[in-house]
């Protein structure tokens, strides 16, 4: 991994800090990446802070339905996980990633049962297994039918309750790395949203920084992800120089329920799972068009199937297409997707006697902060893990339920690295922001963020082109000037500009990246480029931030 380079520091435009606080470790983030970082480390005895933008229990993971995929049925093994992963990612995992992802995760997952997390098990208390797109063998386990995140983060949650050397601070918003003279990490800013001793801008100063803090999705106008997902993590790593890869690549959920043309914000998801358990995708006529597109028909991988219904809509005029669950029978849908009953009931659509109408929605990103496999960024001292970090395990399109499997296992990983470094008195000690060079950012007011999100889905969403992604970028560049904060007139920021300041950087990395592929590969999809060039582009792009200056090459020109 390239070195990061020393220069002037980029930061949000910010008061100064009103508050410090120290520990040995913060952990920026509360799902199954964050919490299962804090649970390892406070298991070895080190001090641990963790801080979370929303509630503890207000993250992403909640929000998954799927399952969490690992090669626990008999007769599969990590080699076929392996392999399913690969061949998803088209053509640019990083195998060794992979390897240790399908190797390390059922044991990983054995541990989170251990943790207090409880699965679907049949009658002889073995755990349910079911399938999901891309995947060949029954893998997937799942919780409350259609609940797993919200299992999975109840029994974090509670063990971090339970343990009283977990500091935690909640309605925080991370604004800044900090960082020395070295350009290691000392520590982080952030704003408190609330009301008492920490309230206001803050400074927590740490030997280790580790990014949990989720996905992007709120760069679009339709997405899975909750309000928080604003990039945060992203846009933190590149104002400090850290290298970030792979973000053209944004997983389209294929199944989202459609609910208008006008309808923004997170939208109701319609899991994989419903497919794997045997739904069939359909027009207006119900004619099954997955049908002959792919071997595995509704439960190709993602990033197919997503451009099956896209280009369905686009023959047939159609706002979105349907999915056909109506022969499971009531039954089935109260027991095994009671969640997703729900939703579609409180929307006045029936699953049990009704097609489900559906459209792809911005749902992940496989793209992110870049590590090595323990974490590791290109910053001293800094670490990421789960959705915002990019470990070479998704390659170009993410195999469904994938995702809580590596942000367990990698989470681990970081735990172990870091204790490691510990006990050979590699971590570096504790010490104060001594960068010599501040470049502070201007901030977006917080209108800002529509027009972020219109342009996105617009020029960088499903389909993309030369064409749109220019038209993007050009209002992009122009959003400055358009939609200036008051910071600068004497009014103390609101979390909305930091928020809508840090999807405009990520934005604009984003469309860089998604710019300069000039191919057709997993789910970045270019209209002008339909074939996927292993000869130019079997390669990741890195992007990074130095001396406010973003910059995105190959990564042979790195």
């Amino acid at each position: 991994m390239t070195p990061v380079l020393h220069g002037p520091r980029t930061r949000l435009a910010a008061p100064a800090p009103g508050w410090t606080v120290a520990t040995d470790v913060v952990v920026v983030g509360s799902g199954v990446a964050g919490l299962t970082t804090a649970l390892r480390l406070r298991a070895a005895g080190l001090k641990v802070l963790v801080v979370t933008k929303a509630m503890l229990d207000d993250g992403s993971t909640r929000w998954a339905q799927g399952g969490i995929a690992a090669a626990l049925g008999e007769g599969d093994t990590p080699q076929q996980h392996l392999d399913d992963t690969l061949v998803a990612g088209a053509g640019l995992c990083d195998a060794e990633a992979v390897r240790v992802l399908v190797t390390e995760g059922p044991a990983a997952v054995r541990r989170l049962i251990e943790t207090g997390a409880a699965f679907d098990k049949d009658p002889e208390g073995e755990i349910l297994l079911t399938r999901e797109g891309g995947h060949h063998r029954r893998r997937i386990a799942h919780a409350g039918g259609d609940a797993t995140g919200a299992e999975i983060s109840r029994a974090l949650v509670d063990a971090v309750r339970l343990d009283d050397g977990i500091e935690l601070i909640e309605h925080a918003l991370v604004l800044d790395l900090l960082t020395d003279v070295k350009g290691r990490t000392a520590g982080l800013t952030l704003h408190v949203m609330g009301e008492g001793q920490r309230d206001g801008v803050g400074a927590v100063h740490a030997r280790a920084v580790v990014l949990a803090t989720g996905g992007m999705g709120q760069v679009f106008s339709a997405t899975t992800n909750p309000a928080v997902s604003t990039g945060d993590g992203v846009a933190l790593a590149l104002r400090a120089g850290a290298e970030v890869t792979d973000l053209e690549f944004v997983q389209f959920h294929p199944t989202v329920l459609w609910l208008g043309p006008d309808v923004e914000g997170q939208q109701p998801l319609i899991s994989e799972a419903v497919r794997g358990e045997g739904a069939y995708l359909v027009d207006a006529d119900e004619v099954r068009f997955m049908v002959g597109q792919h071997e595995l028909a509704e439960l190709a991988p993602r990033d197919i199937v997503a451009k099956g219904i896209t280009r369905r809509m686009q023959e047939t005029g159609a706002e979105h297409m349907y999915l056909d669950g109506r022969h499971f029978g009531e039954q089935m849908w109260e027991e095994r997707f009671p969640t997703i009953l729900a939703s579609c009931r409180s929307h006045g659509i029936d699953p049990v006697t009704e097609l489900i109408p559906v459209a792809p929605a911005a749902h992940y990103a496989s793209g992110g902060v870049r590590t090595d496999l323990r974490g590791h960024t290109s910053v001293s001292g800094l670490y990421a893990c789960g959705e915002v970090a990019c470990t070479g395990v998704h390659g170009a399109n993410r195999l469904a339920s994938n995702s809580l499997l590596e942000g367990l296992v990698f989470a681990e990983r970081i735990a172990a690295d870091i204790l490691d470094r510990d006990a050979a008195g590699k971590l570096t000690p504790r010490h104060e922001d001594t960068a010599l060079e501040v470049q502070r950012v201007p901030l977006l007011a917080s209108e800002a963020r529509a027009d972020i999100q219109r342009l996105m889905t617009r020029g960088v969403g499903v389909l993309r082109s030369a064409a749109s992604m220019a038209e993007a970028a050009e209002g992009l560049a122009g959003l400055a000037a358009a939609h200036p904060d008051d910071t600068n007139k004497g009014e103390s920021p609101q979390v909305e500009t930091w928020e809508a300041t840090n999807l405009h950087l990520v934005a604009t990395a984003l469309t860089a990246a998604a710019r300069l592929r000039e191919e057709t590969r997993g789910c970045h999809w270019r209209e002008d480029f339909p074939d996927r060039d292993d000869l130019r582009w079997n390669t990741h792009l890195i992007s990074r931030q130095q001396d406010g200056v973003l910059t995105t090459l190959p990564q042979e020109q790195q």
